[in-house]
Protein backbone atom coordinates (compact mmCIF):
# COMPACT_ATOMS: atom_id res chain seq x y z
CA UNK A 1 0.00 0.00 0.00
CA UNK A 2 1.17 3.46 -0.30
CA UNK A 3 1.05 6.33 2.48
CA UNK A 4 2.39 9.96 2.87
CA UNK A 5 3.85 10.29 6.18
CA UNK A 6 2.52 7.66 8.83
CA UNK A 7 1.82 4.35 6.88
CA UNK A 8 -1.28 3.73 7.80
CA UNK A 9 -3.65 -0.11 8.30
CA UNK A 10 -6.69 -1.11 8.99
CA UNK A 11 -8.32 0.76 12.04
CA UNK A 12 -4.53 1.93 13.28
CA UNK A 13 -1.43 3.90 13.38
CA UNK A 14 1.71 2.26 13.16
CA UNK A 15 4.87 4.52 14.74
CA UNK A 16 7.12 5.44 11.67
CA UNK A 17 9.52 2.35 11.09
CA UNK A 18 12.85 4.49 11.30
CA UNK A 19 16.26 2.71 12.24
CA UNK A 20 16.32 -0.41 10.13
CA UNK A 21 12.55 -0.57 9.75
CA UNK A 22 12.38 -1.69 13.52
CA UNK A 23 9.01 -0.75 15.27
CA UNK A 24 10.25 2.21 17.49
CA UNK A 25 7.93 1.42 21.38
CA UNK A 26 7.63 5.12 21.26
CA UNK A 27 4.76 7.46 20.00
CA UNK A 28 5.54 11.11 18.91
CA UNK A 29 3.48 13.99 18.95
CA UNK A 30 2.78 15.95 15.73
CA UNK A 31 6.18 18.56 16.71
CA UNK A 32 8.22 15.53 17.65
CA UNK A 33 7.09 13.62 14.13
CA UNK A 34 8.66 16.71 12.09
CA UNK A 35 11.78 16.92 14.27
CA UNK A 36 12.65 13.14 12.97
CA UNK A 37 12.21 14.18 9.23
CA UNK A 38 15.20 15.03 7.31
CA UNK A 39 16.39 18.67 6.75
CA UNK A 40 14.53 20.38 4.09
CA UNK A 41 11.89 20.32 2.19
CA UNK A 42 10.77 18.51 -0.99
CA UNK A 43 10.70 20.30 -4.90
CA UNK A 44 14.34 21.32 -6.81
CA UNK A 45 16.27 22.15 -9.87
CA UNK A 46 19.71 20.10 -10.43
CA UNK A 47 22.41 22.12 -9.79
CA UNK A 48 24.97 22.11 -12.53
CA UNK A 49 28.35 20.92 -12.33
CA UNK A 50 31.38 22.50 -11.70
CA UNK A 51 34.44 21.59 -14.20
CA UNK A 52 38.37 21.69 -12.82
CA UNK A 53 41.48 21.14 -14.51
CA UNK A 54 43.36 21.22 -11.27
CA UNK A 55 41.42 20.62 -8.12
CA UNK A 56 37.65 20.60 -7.21
CA UNK A 57 35.46 21.19 -3.78
CA UNK A 58 32.29 20.37 -3.09
CA UNK A 59 30.50 21.27 0.63
CA UNK A 60 26.86 21.97 1.91
CA UNK A 61 27.27 25.82 1.84
CA UNK A 62 28.84 28.22 -0.59
CA UNK A 63 30.69 29.96 1.92
CA UNK A 64 32.29 26.73 3.19
CA UNK A 65 33.45 26.16 -0.94
CA UNK A 66 34.52 29.19 -0.88
CA UNK A 67 36.92 28.90 1.73
CA UNK A 68 38.14 25.57 0.86
CA UNK A 69 38.95 27.10 -2.46
CA UNK A 70 40.87 30.16 -0.72
CA UNK A 71 42.96 27.18 0.73
CA UNK A 72 43.34 25.60 -2.50
CA UNK A 73 44.22 28.25 -4.33
CA UNK A 74 46.98 29.12 -1.32
CA UNK A 75 48.37 25.47 -2.74
CA UNK A 76 46.93 23.51 -0.02
CA UNK A 77 45.85 20.13 0.30
CA UNK A 78 42.66 18.52 0.35
CA UNK A 79 43.17 18.01 4.11
CA UNK A 80 43.57 21.46 4.69
CA UNK A 81 40.91 22.69 2.06
CA UNK A 82 38.42 20.63 4.47
CA UNK A 83 39.46 22.12 7.67
CA UNK A 84 39.22 25.39 6.43
CA UNK A 85 35.57 24.32 5.08
CA UNK A 86 34.55 22.46 8.09
CA UNK A 87 34.90 25.54 10.43
CA UNK A 88 33.22 27.87 7.92
CA UNK A 89 29.95 24.96 8.31
CA UNK A 90 29.85 25.59 12.09
CA UNK A 91 29.05 28.83 11.81
CA UNK A 92 26.33 28.79 8.40
CA UNK A 93 25.10 25.49 8.97
CA UNK A 94 25.24 25.36 12.81
CA UNK A 95 22.20 22.18 12.42
CA UNK A 96 24.71 19.81 11.36
CA UNK A 97 27.66 19.80 12.31
CA UNK A 98 30.62 21.67 14.19
CA UNK A 99 33.45 21.93 16.98
CA UNK A 100 30.69 19.68 19.41
CA UNK A 101 30.49 17.16 17.64
CA UNK A 102 32.02 14.25 15.65
CA UNK A 103 33.53 12.97 12.15
CA UNK A 104 34.30 10.17 10.25
CA UNK A 105 37.24 11.14 7.26
CA UNK A 106 38.72 8.98 4.73
CA UNK A 107 42.07 10.35 3.51
CA UNK A 108 43.99 9.20 -0.05
CA UNK A 109 47.11 10.06 -0.70
CA UNK A 110 48.17 9.97 -3.96
CA UNK A 111 51.98 10.04 -3.38
CA UNK A 112 51.90 6.61 -1.29
CA UNK A 113 48.46 5.60 -2.77
CA UNK A 114 47.30 4.73 0.75
CA UNK A 115 43.81 5.32 2.57
CA UNK A 116 43.93 7.15 5.20
CA UNK A 117 40.69 6.07 7.79
CA UNK A 118 39.95 8.75 10.47
CA UNK A 119 37.50 7.70 13.16
CA UNK A 120 36.80 11.22 15.13
CA UNK A 121 33.24 9.33 16.63
CA UNK A 122 32.33 11.13 20.06
CA UNK A 123 32.31 8.34 22.73
CA UNK A 124 30.65 8.03 26.01
CA UNK A 125 30.38 9.19 29.23
CA UNK A 126 32.09 6.49 31.82
CA UNK A 127 28.63 6.91 33.65
CA UNK A 128 26.45 5.80 30.85
CA UNK A 129 24.49 2.66 31.67
CA UNK A 130 23.69 -0.13 29.17
CA UNK A 131 19.99 0.88 29.43
CA UNK A 132 20.36 4.80 29.76
CA UNK A 133 17.37 4.75 27.29
CA UNK A 134 15.20 2.86 29.42
CA UNK A 135 13.22 3.86 32.54
CA UNK A 136 13.38 1.99 35.87
CA UNK A 137 10.79 -0.36 34.84
CA UNK A 138 12.37 -1.16 31.80
CA UNK A 139 10.55 0.84 29.52
CA UNK A 140 11.79 2.99 26.79
CA UNK A 141 12.24 6.74 28.05
CA UNK A 142 10.83 9.61 26.06
CA UNK A 143 13.41 9.63 23.39
CA UNK A 144 12.66 13.41 22.88
CA UNK A 145 13.21 14.20 26.28
CA UNK A 146 16.82 12.35 25.95
CA UNK A 147 17.62 14.48 22.67
CA UNK A 148 17.72 17.92 24.04
CA UNK A 149 19.47 16.68 26.94
CA UNK A 150 23.03 16.37 28.73
CA UNK A 151 22.36 12.47 28.82
CA UNK A 152 22.90 12.65 25.08
CA UNK A 153 25.82 14.47 25.40
CA UNK A 154 29.23 12.35 23.62
CA UNK A 155 32.86 13.53 24.37
CA UNK A 156 33.12 15.50 21.23
CA UNK A 157 35.64 14.70 18.76
CA UNK A 158 35.58 16.35 15.38
CA UNK A 159 38.65 19.11 16.39
CA UNK A 160 40.73 16.63 17.92
CA UNK A 161 40.36 14.81 14.82
CA UNK A 162 41.09 16.81 12.00
CA UNK A 163 44.19 17.97 14.41
CA UNK A 164 45.69 14.68 14.55
CA UNK A 165 44.94 14.61 10.67
CA UNK A 166 46.76 17.46 9.78
CA UNK A 167 49.69 16.52 11.59
CA UNK A 168 50.25 13.63 9.27
CA UNK A 169 48.89 14.82 6.19
CA UNK A 170 48.37 18.88 5.94
CA UNK A 171 50.41 20.91 4.02
CA UNK A 172 49.51 25.08 5.39
CA UNK A 173 49.66 25.57 8.82
CA UNK A 174 47.14 25.10 11.29
CA UNK A 175 46.43 28.39 12.44
CA UNK A 176 46.12 29.76 8.65
CA UNK A 177 42.97 27.09 8.13
CA UNK A 178 41.39 28.97 10.65
CA UNK A 179 41.59 32.34 9.06
CA UNK A 180 38.24 31.71 6.69
CA UNK A 181 35.97 30.84 9.51
CA UNK A 182 37.14 34.07 11.61
CA UNK A 183 36.76 36.29 9.12
CA UNK A 184 33.38 35.23 8.75
CA UNK A 185 32.34 34.77 12.38
CA UNK A 186 33.54 38.19 13.11
CA UNK A 187 32.10 39.85 9.71
CA UNK A 188 28.77 38.03 9.82
CA UNK A 189 26.93 35.76 6.91
CA UNK A 190 23.45 36.69 5.62
CA UNK A 191 20.75 34.01 7.39
CA UNK A 192 19.23 31.57 4.31
CA UNK A 193 16.12 30.42 4.11
CA UNK A 194 17.14 27.66 4.83
CA UNK A 195 18.24 28.28 8.12
CA UNK A 196 15.71 30.46 8.96
CA UNK A 197 13.00 28.20 8.76
CA UNK A 198 15.00 25.41 10.39
CA UNK A 199 14.75 27.81 13.24
CA UNK A 200 11.64 28.33 12.91
CA UNK A 201 10.38 25.17 13.39
CA UNK A 202 12.61 23.86 16.03
CA UNK A 203 10.84 23.93 19.36
CA UNK A 204 14.28 22.84 21.97
CA UNK A 205 16.63 25.54 20.80
CA UNK A 206 14.90 28.23 22.14
CA UNK A 207 15.39 26.70 25.42
CA UNK A 208 18.79 27.29 25.41
CA UNK A 209 19.51 30.84 26.69
CA UNK A 210 22.55 31.63 24.44
CA UNK A 211 21.15 30.00 21.56
CA UNK A 212 17.96 32.25 22.04
CA UNK A 213 20.54 35.15 22.25
CA UNK A 214 22.34 34.35 19.16
CA UNK A 215 19.61 32.96 16.64
CA UNK A 216 16.17 34.61 17.98
CA UNK A 217 14.24 37.95 18.53
CA UNK A 218 12.97 38.86 21.77
CA UNK A 219 9.78 37.71 20.84
CA UNK A 220 10.81 34.64 19.82
CA UNK A 221 10.64 34.35 16.13
CA UNK A 222 14.43 33.71 14.63
CA UNK A 223 16.52 36.37 13.11
CA UNK A 224 15.28 36.90 9.60
CA UNK A 225 16.08 35.55 6.58
CA UNK A 226 18.72 37.95 5.12
CA UNK A 227 19.72 39.53 8.31
CA UNK A 228 23.78 39.72 9.09
CA UNK A 229 24.77 36.59 11.24
CA UNK A 230 27.79 37.41 13.75
CA UNK A 231 28.27 34.80 16.47
CA UNK A 232 31.76 37.15 18.29
CA UNK A 233 31.61 33.81 21.30
CA UNK A 234 32.21 31.20 18.41
CA UNK A 235 35.19 33.50 16.52
CA UNK A 236 37.06 34.11 19.87
CA UNK A 237 36.71 29.93 20.02
CA UNK A 238 37.70 29.56 16.96
CA UNK A 239 41.07 31.97 17.46
CA UNK A 240 42.06 30.00 20.64
CA UNK A 241 41.35 26.82 18.36
CA UNK A 242 44.13 28.51 16.19
CA UNK A 243 46.69 29.46 18.63
CA UNK A 244 46.19 26.58 21.19
CA UNK A 245 44.60 23.16 18.99
CA UNK A 246 42.55 21.00 20.57
CA UNK A 247 43.80 21.78 23.81
CA UNK A 248 41.28 24.94 23.83
CA UNK A 249 38.14 22.30 23.77
CA UNK A 250 39.45 19.56 25.43
CA UNK A 251 41.05 21.26 28.70
CA UNK A 252 40.37 24.34 30.60
CA UNK A 253 37.80 26.45 30.97
CA UNK A 254 35.78 25.52 27.81
CA UNK A 255 35.79 21.92 28.98
CA UNK A 256 34.82 23.29 32.44
CA UNK A 257 31.57 24.70 30.78
CA UNK A 258 30.90 21.92 28.29
CA UNK A 259 31.26 19.58 31.61
CA UNK A 260 28.78 22.02 33.62
CA UNK A 261 26.32 22.76 31.09
CA UNK A 262 25.88 18.46 30.26
CA UNK A 263 25.45 18.36 34.34
CA UNK A 264 22.79 21.30 34.45
CA UNK A 265 20.90 18.99 31.84
CA UNK A 266 20.89 15.81 33.54
CA UNK A 267 24.14 14.11 31.62
CA UNK A 268 27.27 13.55 32.91
CA UNK A 269 31.01 14.58 30.93
CA UNK A 270 34.18 14.69 33.16
CA UNK A 271 36.61 17.09 32.67
CA UNK A 272 39.23 13.16 32.57
CA UNK A 273 36.58 11.93 29.93
CA UNK A 274 37.19 15.39 27.92
CA UNK A 275 41.03 15.67 28.22
CA UNK A 276 41.65 12.07 27.45
CA UNK A 277 39.39 11.89 24.35
CA UNK A 278 41.95 9.98 21.27
CA UNK A 279 40.72 9.49 17.48
CA UNK A 280 41.27 6.36 15.62
CA UNK A 281 43.32 5.22 12.89
CA UNK A 282 41.15 2.76 11.23
CA UNK A 283 41.95 0.72 7.78
CA UNK A 284 39.27 1.54 5.81
CA UNK A 285 36.75 -1.34 4.21
CA UNK A 286 37.25 -1.56 0.71
CA UNK A 287 35.94 -4.57 -2.09
CA UNK A 288 35.41 -5.00 -5.95
CA UNK A 289 32.49 -3.56 -7.40
CA UNK A 290 32.60 -4.72 -11.55
CA UNK A 291 35.54 -3.08 -12.47
CA UNK A 292 35.91 -0.82 -9.82
CA UNK A 293 37.15 -0.98 -6.46
CA UNK A 294 35.26 1.05 -3.68
CA UNK A 295 36.53 1.92 -0.48
CA UNK A 296 34.68 3.19 3.01
CA UNK A 297 34.15 3.78 6.71
CA UNK A 298 34.87 0.98 8.47
CA UNK A 299 33.50 0.53 12.12
CA UNK A 300 32.16 2.50 14.03
CA UNK A 301 30.60 3.08 11.09
CA UNK A 302 27.98 0.67 9.27
CA UNK A 303 28.53 2.63 6.23
CA UNK A 304 31.23 1.45 4.32
CA UNK A 305 30.21 -2.33 5.34
CA UNK A 306 26.44 -1.90 4.29
CA UNK A 307 27.04 -0.28 1.01
CA UNK A 308 29.65 -2.80 -0.03
CA UNK A 309 27.06 -5.72 0.84
CA UNK A 310 24.52 -3.62 -1.03
CA UNK A 311 26.78 -3.05 -4.11
CA UNK A 312 28.11 -7.21 -4.14
CA UNK A 313 24.90 -8.98 -3.53
CA UNK A 314 23.33 -7.26 -6.57
CA UNK A 315 26.62 -7.84 -8.36
CA UNK A 316 26.23 -11.25 -7.46
CA UNK A 317 22.90 -11.99 -8.20
CA UNK A 318 23.15 -12.24 -11.66
CA UNK A 319 19.79 -9.83 -12.09
CA UNK A 320 19.67 -6.87 -14.79
CA UNK A 321 17.08 -4.60 -13.63
CA UNK A 322 18.15 -1.85 -15.93
CA UNK A 323 18.37 2.47 -15.35
CA UNK A 324 17.64 3.43 -11.85
CA UNK A 325 14.06 4.78 -12.16
CA UNK A 326 12.67 1.18 -13.51
CA UNK A 327 10.74 -0.61 -11.39
CA UNK A 328 12.60 -3.70 -11.24
CA UNK A 329 15.81 -1.58 -10.25
CA UNK A 330 14.08 0.20 -7.32
CA UNK A 331 12.23 -3.25 -6.33
CA UNK A 332 15.66 -4.59 -5.89
CA UNK A 333 17.69 -2.20 -4.55
CA UNK A 334 15.16 -1.87 -1.63
CA UNK A 335 15.07 -5.72 -1.08
CA UNK A 336 19.05 -5.55 -1.06
CA UNK A 337 18.89 -3.11 1.31
CA UNK A 338 16.53 -4.83 3.83
CA UNK A 339 19.78 -7.72 3.67
CA UNK A 340 22.28 -5.12 4.34
CA UNK A 341 20.38 -3.52 7.17
CA UNK A 342 19.54 -6.33 8.84
CA UNK A 343 22.90 -7.80 9.28
CA UNK A 344 23.77 -3.77 10.23
CA UNK A 345 21.45 -4.57 12.86
CA UNK A 346 23.16 -7.44 14.18
CA UNK A 347 26.56 -7.21 13.64
CA UNK A 348 28.03 -3.70 13.45
CA UNK A 349 29.44 -1.69 16.15
CA UNK A 350 32.42 -0.11 17.89
CA UNK A 351 35.24 -2.75 17.26
CA UNK A 352 36.61 -1.22 20.04
CA UNK A 353 34.17 -2.90 22.39
CA UNK A 354 32.36 -5.92 19.99
CA UNK A 355 33.84 -8.26 17.17
CA UNK A 356 32.61 -7.10 13.64
CA UNK A 357 32.96 -9.70 11.34
CA UNK A 358 34.06 -7.43 8.11
CA UNK A 359 35.56 -9.90 6.52
CA UNK A 360 32.68 -12.20 6.58
CA UNK A 361 30.12 -9.52 5.89
CA UNK A 362 31.67 -9.02 2.82
CA UNK A 363 32.93 -12.29 1.42
CA UNK A 364 32.21 -13.56 -1.83
CA UNK A 365 30.44 -16.75 -0.81
CA UNK A 366 28.24 -14.84 1.87
CA UNK A 367 27.27 -12.46 -0.68
CA UNK A 368 26.15 -14.86 -2.63
CA UNK A 369 24.33 -16.72 -0.14
CA UNK A 370 22.19 -13.15 0.37
CA UNK A 371 21.49 -13.14 -3.29
CA UNK A 372 20.02 -16.08 -3.82
CA UNK A 373 16.96 -14.53 -1.51
CA UNK A 374 16.69 -12.16 -3.74
CA UNK A 375 13.00 -12.53 -6.01
CA UNK A 376 12.72 -9.83 -8.89
CA UNK A 377 9.12 -10.30 -8.69
CA UNK A 378 7.82 -10.03 -4.97
CA UNK A 379 9.38 -8.48 -1.84
CA UNK A 380 9.87 -10.64 0.85
CA UNK A 381 8.95 -8.66 4.11
CA UNK A 382 11.38 -8.11 6.79
CA UNK A 383 14.44 -9.61 6.25
CA UNK A 384 17.00 -11.87 8.99
CA UNK A 385 20.34 -11.07 9.42
CA UNK A 386 22.65 -14.20 7.64
CA UNK A 387 23.91 -17.25 9.46
CA UNK A 388 27.80 -16.18 9.54
CA UNK A 389 30.30 -19.39 10.27
CA UNK A 390 31.85 -18.03 13.09
CA UNK A 391 29.69 -17.92 16.30
CA UNK A 392 28.25 -14.06 16.97
CA UNK A 393 25.47 -14.51 19.76
CA UNK A 394 24.05 -11.52 19.36
CA UNK A 395 20.46 -9.55 19.29
CA UNK A 396 19.11 -7.03 16.94
CA UNK A 397 19.43 -3.26 17.94
CA UNK A 398 17.30 -0.83 17.39
CA UNK A 399 19.47 2.58 17.63
CA UNK A 400 17.42 5.94 16.03
CA UNK A 401 19.94 7.33 13.76
CA UNK A 402 18.26 10.95 12.99
CA UNK A 403 19.37 12.80 10.00
CA UNK A 404 21.06 16.17 10.70
CA UNK A 405 24.77 15.80 9.29
CA UNK A 406 26.93 17.42 6.52
CA UNK A 407 29.43 16.16 3.63
CA UNK A 408 32.16 17.54 1.56
CA UNK A 409 34.10 15.79 -1.04
CA UNK A 410 37.79 17.57 -2.09
CA UNK A 411 40.62 16.88 -4.65
CA UNK A 412 43.32 18.94 -5.03
CA UNK A 413 45.72 19.87 -7.49
CA UNK A 414 48.22 16.57 -6.20
CA UNK A 415 45.20 14.02 -6.87
CA UNK A 416 45.27 14.06 -2.76
CA UNK A 417 41.15 13.81 -1.94
CA UNK A 418 39.62 13.72 1.38
CA UNK A 419 35.69 12.50 1.81
CA UNK A 420 34.64 13.86 4.92
CA UNK A 421 31.39 13.56 7.01
CA UNK A 422 30.78 15.63 10.13
CA UNK A 423 27.63 15.48 12.42
CA UNK A 424 26.06 16.63 15.88
CA UNK A 425 24.08 14.19 15.58
CA UNK A 426 19.99 15.78 15.10
CA UNK A 427 19.04 19.14 13.80
CA UNK A 428 20.98 21.52 16.68
CA UNK A 429 22.15 18.07 18.52
CA UNK A 430 21.41 18.36 22.09
CA UNK A 431 20.46 22.13 21.81
CA UNK A 432 23.07 22.90 24.38
CA UNK A 433 24.99 25.66 23.36
CA UNK A 434 28.55 26.15 24.77
CA UNK A 435 31.25 28.92 23.65
CA UNK A 436 29.61 30.25 20.29
CA UNK A 437 28.85 26.39 19.27
CA UNK A 438 26.30 23.57 19.66
CA UNK A 439 27.35 19.92 21.81
CA UNK A 440 26.02 16.69 19.90
CA UNK A 441 23.42 14.41 20.86
CA UNK A 442 25.25 11.51 19.74
CA UNK A 443 24.53 8.88 22.12
CA UNK A 444 20.92 8.31 21.07
CA UNK A 445 22.72 6.53 18.11
CA UNK A 446 23.21 3.87 20.73
CA UNK A 447 20.56 0.33 20.87
CA UNK A 448 17.60 1.84 22.94
CA UNK A 449 17.74 -1.70 23.88
CA UNK A 450 20.91 -2.93 25.69
CA UNK A 451 19.31 -7.26 25.55
CA UNK A 452 17.04 -8.79 22.46
CA UNK A 453 15.84 -12.32 23.15
CA UNK A 454 18.59 -12.68 25.90
CA UNK A 455 21.29 -11.54 23.97
CA UNK A 456 23.09 -8.27 24.48
CA UNK A 457 23.39 -6.00 21.39
CA UNK A 458 26.40 -4.91 19.95
CA UNK A 459 25.57 -1.26 19.65
CA UNK A 460 24.76 -1.19 23.64
CA UNK A 461 25.81 1.32 25.71
CA UNK A 462 29.02 1.20 27.21
CA UNK A 463 31.42 3.69 29.03
CA UNK A 464 33.79 4.69 26.64
CA UNK A 465 31.85 3.45 23.89
CA UNK A 466 31.33 4.84 19.93
CA UNK A 467 27.98 4.59 19.01
CA UNK A 468 27.41 2.77 15.65
CA UNK A 469 26.85 5.28 12.65
CA UNK A 470 26.10 5.50 8.76
CA UNK A 471 28.13 8.03 7.95
CA UNK A 472 29.60 6.49 4.72
CA UNK A 473 32.55 9.30 3.23
CA UNK A 474 33.09 7.24 -0.16
CA UNK A 475 36.50 6.98 -2.49
CA UNK A 476 36.10 4.77 -5.59
CA UNK A 477 39.15 3.82 -7.84
CA UNK A 478 39.05 2.24 -11.29
CA UNK A 479 40.95 -0.80 -12.35
CA UNK A 480 43.89 0.90 -12.76
CA UNK A 481 44.14 2.02 -9.39
CA UNK A 482 43.58 6.03 -10.04
CA UNK A 483 41.07 7.63 -8.21
CA UNK A 484 37.93 7.86 -9.83
CA UNK A 485 35.11 9.66 -7.62
CA UNK A 486 34.57 10.66 -4.22
CA UNK A 487 31.32 11.45 -2.20
CA UNK A 488 29.19 10.70 0.64
CA UNK A 489 25.88 12.43 2.32
CA UNK A 490 24.37 13.27 5.50
CA UNK A 491 20.96 12.04 5.97
CA UNK A 492 20.89 9.48 9.23
CA UNK A 493 20.70 5.80 8.67
CA UNK A 494 19.20 6.63 5.31
CA UNK A 495 22.91 7.50 4.20
CA UNK A 496 23.47 3.84 3.38
CA UNK A 497 20.99 4.17 0.59
CA UNK A 498 21.56 7.32 -0.54
CA UNK A 499 25.17 6.30 -1.29
CA UNK A 500 24.83 3.08 -2.22
CA UNK A 501 21.91 4.16 -5.15
CA UNK A 502 24.17 7.22 -6.28
CA UNK A 503 26.82 4.96 -7.01
CA UNK A 504 25.12 2.29 -8.92
CA UNK A 505 23.38 5.29 -11.07
CA UNK A 506 27.00 6.52 -11.64
CA UNK A 507 29.21 3.04 -11.91
CA UNK A 508 26.52 1.35 -13.96
CA UNK A 509 24.84 3.62 -16.08
CA UNK A 510 27.53 6.29 -16.34
CA UNK A 511 25.11 9.24 -15.48
CA UNK A 512 26.06 12.82 -15.34
CA UNK A 513 27.13 13.39 -11.87
CA UNK A 514 24.82 16.06 -11.75
CA UNK A 515 22.10 13.73 -12.57
CA UNK A 516 22.96 11.29 -10.24
CA UNK A 517 22.46 14.05 -7.58
CA UNK A 518 18.70 14.59 -8.56
CA UNK A 519 17.59 11.50 -8.62
CA UNK A 520 14.74 10.75 -6.62
CA UNK A 521 15.33 8.81 -3.81
CA UNK A 522 14.52 4.75 -2.98
CA UNK A 523 15.12 2.62 -0.08
CA UNK A 524 14.69 0.10 2.32
CA UNK A 525 15.96 -0.10 6.09
CA UNK A 526 14.55 -3.35 6.53
CA UNK A 527 10.56 -2.22 6.97
CA UNK A 528 8.67 -0.08 4.68
CA UNK A 529 9.89 1.44 1.13
CA UNK A 530 10.76 4.71 1.33
CA UNK A 531 10.26 6.55 -1.84
CA UNK A 532 10.84 10.56 -1.84
CA UNK A 533 7.64 13.01 -2.19
CA UNK A 534 7.73 15.09 -4.98
CA UNK A 535 10.59 13.33 -6.75
CA UNK A 536 9.41 9.61 -7.38
CA UNK A 537 6.40 9.48 -9.39
CA UNK A 538 2.70 7.54 -8.53
CA UNK A 539 3.38 5.10 -11.10
CA UNK A 540 6.68 3.49 -9.61
CA UNK A 541 5.58 3.42 -6.32
CA UNK A 542 2.31 1.72 -7.68
CA UNK A 543 4.65 -0.50 -9.05
CA UNK A 544 6.20 -1.53 -5.97
CA UNK A 545 3.33 -1.66 -4.18
CA UNK A 546 1.97 -4.53 -6.74
CA UNK A 547 5.30 -6.32 -5.75
CA UNK A 548 4.22 -6.62 -2.52
CA UNK A 549 6.05 -3.34 -1.04
CA UNK A 550 4.75 -1.17 2.05
CA UNK A 551 5.63 2.06 0.63
CA UNK A 552 5.99 5.19 1.94
CA UNK A 553 6.28 8.91 0.98
CA UNK A 554 8.11 10.98 2.71
CA UNK A 555 10.70 14.13 2.53
CA UNK A 556 14.40 12.75 2.50
CA UNK A 557 16.77 15.35 2.10
CA UNK A 558 20.21 14.18 1.58
CA UNK A 559 23.42 15.89 0.57
CA UNK A 560 24.80 14.22 -1.79
CA UNK A 561 28.48 15.58 -2.47
CA UNK A 562 30.33 14.37 -5.68
CA UNK A 563 33.92 14.66 -7.64
CA UNK A 564 34.25 12.74 -10.40
CA UNK A 565 37.16 12.05 -12.62
CA UNK A 566 36.19 12.61 -16.41
CA UNK A 567 38.13 13.07 -19.82
CA UNK A 568 40.92 14.38 -17.58
CA UNK A 569 38.90 17.01 -15.45
CA UNK A 570 37.13 16.89 -11.79
CA UNK A 571 33.68 17.14 -12.10
CA UNK A 572 31.65 18.32 -8.85
CA UNK A 573 28.09 18.11 -8.18
CA UNK A 574 26.43 19.68 -5.28
CA UNK A 575 22.95 17.72 -4.30
CA UNK A 576 20.00 20.30 -5.02
CA UNK A 577 17.92 19.63 -2.16
CA UNK A 578 20.04 21.50 0.00
CA UNK A 579 22.29 24.81 -0.46
CA UNK A 580 25.67 23.30 -0.97
CA UNK A 581 28.21 24.45 -4.21
CA UNK A 582 30.78 22.83 -6.14
CA UNK A 583 33.68 25.23 -7.82
CA UNK A 584 37.11 24.16 -9.12
CA UNK A 585 40.17 25.24 -11.27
Amino acid sequence: MISGGFTQTTGSLRAARFCLGLALLLCFSPVQAQLLQPEGASGFAPHPAAVGRRYMAVTANPHATDAALEILQLGGNALDAAIAAQWVLNIVEPQSSGIGGGAFLLHWDAATRRIQAWDGRETAPRAIAPDFGRRSDGSPAPFFDMLASGKAVGVPGLVATLEAAHRKHGKLKWQRLLAPAIRLADNGFPISQRLFVLLRDDPLLRRDAAAFALYYESTGEPKATGSLLRNPELAAMLRRLASEGSAALHRGDVAESISAAVEMRGGQLSLDELRDYRPREREAVCAGYRRWRVCGMPPPSSGGIAVLQILGILERSGLSPGGPERPEAAHLFAEVGRLAYADRARYVADPDYVVVPSRELLADDYLRQRARLLDPRKARGMALPGQLASSHSQGDGDSLEIPATTHMSIVDQDGNAVALTSSIESVFGSRIQVAGFLLNNQLTDFSLSPGRDGKPVANRAEPGKRPMSSMSPTLVFDAKGRLHAVLGSPGGSRIINYVARSLLALLDGGMDPAAVLALGHVGNRNGVTEVEQGRIGQGLARELALRGHEVQSLDMTSGLHLVVRRDGHWVGAADPRREGSARGE
